[in-house]
């Protein structure tokens, strides 16, 4: 007798679990490669099999979203999709798998993780007052130094593509700025030590970054009043980014008196008593933190006429994107937003007081102060000397930050000669450097072109399943 055939369809078969993010497998390939084991890293694959990786890759670090369907999550993806250079910027986690546990050999730094031109800017000091430097230690942690370098240099090739419009010529010249700005200020604070005492300000800055602050300048009162205040000035007011939560005051207050304890600062007299006054949640803002919950807490100030009032960003920390792919350190930068608080306390001496990590409800959040004047460059508006001039620039502010991993982190050797010898001759490492951001560009334009394809299939409206 003939076996009948199954009538289920399709909608009857369930998967028996989530498929299993690839972190810890992704730790043994990162061990195994910096241990000079040969294996295949995922940067050789081609293919289809290289199309299953980004897909993958991008569905697992974007899994909650995805799950809870937040909706910054969609948009996220369509932004991704509609503008490469915003791919390079929201895809952290693939850039770095292609790299897992390489230049094991050079020295560490306390690494920012992200460097790109759209990651450095003016920002408040411990007073307040505007500086420049870097700005975002979403991704901080203990790495080579040579992966800040590389990162930065594929982020100036591709944004002097996609936002200056510049031929690979103009380009290779740009990262050469880039390199030669870092190299050059490294061998100085080697020389002298001076890293501590030195930052980017109004009055000393070169002439493309002081056009940024005066660009960013806005008096406070006006700023809260534009963009952030009610009528009444005594709230938030409703929009289409800012949804008022006020209900949330007193867990918030709860939170900054938490934060102010571990921080163990003397209240600034331009924060009054550190009372919070309203609080909302801001929609719509960031790259790679798109979709990631992300509130504005309102501090009254001294003057309780709301013209004075400061306002201090919570946003939910996640792991670094380098985790267990930089090669094996016995440097630890601690939780999650622990670990982007010591970053930041160590990339800028003289920082923001307010940046620091609490938990709210059990999760993890960072927290910053937002200031009328935290501002980045407008990257379509340089010419091809302002593009140099500005790339030169951000590899000095970048040897700053890590020039300070041996003197407020925890490395434990003298950072800067050991950077310089392992850089020389500088004409090799520069054109090393430069090869491989022109590869790694290339390689990601290609990933950029799958993963639009497969956006457009639907690919990143569920996660990965296991089925049996």
């Amino acid at each position: 007798m003939a076996k009948t055939r199954s009538t289920r369809g399709a909608d009857d078969i369930k998967p028996t679990r989530k498929a299993e993010g690839r972190v810890e497998g992704f730790h043994a390939l990162a061990r195994r490669i910096a241990s000079g084991e040969q294996v295949v890293p995922p940067i050789l694959l081609t293919g289809q099999r290289r199309r299953e990786h980004v897909r993958s890759t991008l569905r697992e670090d974007h899994a909650t979203r995805i799950e809870q369907r937040v909706h910054g999550a969609k948009d996220k993806f369509d932004d991704l999709a509609d503008d490469f250079f915003k791919f390079f910027r929201g895809t952290t986690l693939l850039f770095y798998r292609d790299m897992a546990g390489q230049d094991g050999h050079m020295p560490t730094v306390m690494a920012l993780g992200d460097v790109h031109p759209g990651n450095f800017g003016v920002m408040p000091d411990a007073h307040g007052a505007p500086i420049f430097g870097v700005n975002d230690f979403d991704e901080a942690t203990y790495a080579p130094f040579t992966w800040d370098l590389k990162r930065g240099a594929v982020g100036f090739w591709i944004a002097a593509r996609e936002a200056g419009g510049m031929k690979r010529k103009k380009r290779r010249k740009i990262v050469k700025k880039f390199v030669a700005g870092y190299l050059e200020a490294m061998q100085g604070y080697a020389e002298r030590a001076t890293e501590r005492n030195e930052e980017y300000r109004m009055d000393n800055s070169p002439a493309v970054i002081r056009r940024l602050f005066e660009e960013a300048w806005e008096a406070r009162s006006d700023w809260l009043k534009a963009d952030y205040l009610d009528e009444h000035g005594r709230g938030f007011r409703a929009s289409d980014e800012l949804q008022p939560i006020s209900g949330e005051v007193d867990k918030f207050q709860a939170a900054i008196d938490k934060l102010a304890k571990a921080k163990d600062f003397t209240t600034p007299r331009r924060a009054g008593r550190l009372k919070v006054k309203d609080v909302c949640a801001r929609h719509g803002q960031g790259t790679a933190s798109l979709g990631l919950p992300r509130y504005y807490v309102l501090i009254e100030g001294p003057s309780k006429d709301a013209s004075d009032d400061l306002i201090i960003e919570f946003k939910r920390a996640r792991r670094s994107a380098l985790e267990g792919l930089t090669p094996p350190t016995e440097f630890n930068t601690g939780g999650k937003a622990e670990r982007i608080a010591h970053g930041q306390a160590v990339q800028l001496a003289h920082g923001d007081i307010f940046f620091g990590a609490v938990s709210i409800d059990g999760e993890s959040f960072m927290t910053r102060e937002r200031a009328p004047f935290r501002d980045d460059i407008d990257l379509d508006e340089l010419s091809t000397g302002t593009w140099k001039d500005y790339a030169r620039v951000c590899g000095a502010a970048l040897a700053k930050s890590h020039a300070l991993s041996d003197d407020l982190g925890r490395i434990d050797y003298d950072v800067e000669p050991s950077i310089v010898a392992a850089a020389t001759p500088f004409d090799l490492f520069t054109a090393d450097i430069i090869r491989f951001a022109e590869e790694a560009a290339d390689r990601l334009k290609a990933d950029h072109a799958l993963f639009r394809e497969d956006h457009a299939s639907g690919a990143f409206d569920s996660v990965d399943m296991v089925y049996r």
